[in-house]
């Protein structure tokens, strides 16, 4: 299912300002008869009033995946920066004094493989929406509630 952009800023706008707005994307990668592809799961999760819970939106959507290697995902990685920044863009004349963050589903340590893109994905997103984004272990709303809507949402067909 689609992501609702006016579903997620009609439900923002009923908010308090306490309330914090995180957003995550996450992606899995995977072959099928027609070669590899990735399912990126987008999520924005809203804590109402920053202690009451949350309302989870999100989307799945299927992929190409054009990484010549699987040990080497940067291009997946970076792609999920690109429309994590997008999912921002789209929500951010709603935000208004809430606090938002964008999660990257990356990990800092050189023992994993999403660190080679960690300061490239970093400088985008601060370029791109003025933001300082959170990266593993900080950045749940891509790794477990990108997890838990992919757990829960529909079986998707290749694109």
């Amino acid at each position: 299912m689609e992501i609702n952009i006016t579903e997620i800023k009609d439900f923002i706008a009923t908010q308090s300002t306490e309330s914090k707005i995180y957003i995550g994307v996450d992606s899995n990668r995977f072959a099928s008869e027609d070669g590899w592809f990735a399912d990126y799961t987008s999520v924005v999760v809203i804590h109402i009033d920053g202690k009451h819970g949350c309302k989870l939106f999100g989307e799945t959507i299927r992929e190409k995946d054009f990484d010549q290697k699987g040990d080497k995902p940067q291009l997946r990685l970076m792609n999920e920066v690109y429309k994590v920044a997008e999912l921002y863009l789209k929500l951010a004349d709603v935000f208004g004094d809430r606090q938002v963050e964008i999660h990257l589903d990356l990990n800092p340590d050189p023992s994993y493989i999403s660190q080679s893109v960690v300061q490239q994905a970093i400088g985008y997103i601060r370029g791109v929406c003025n933001v300082s984004p959170q990266v593993k272990p900080f950045a749940f709303a891509a790794s477990c509630a990108a997890d838990r809507y992919r757990g829960v949402g529909q079986s998707l067909e290749a694109a």
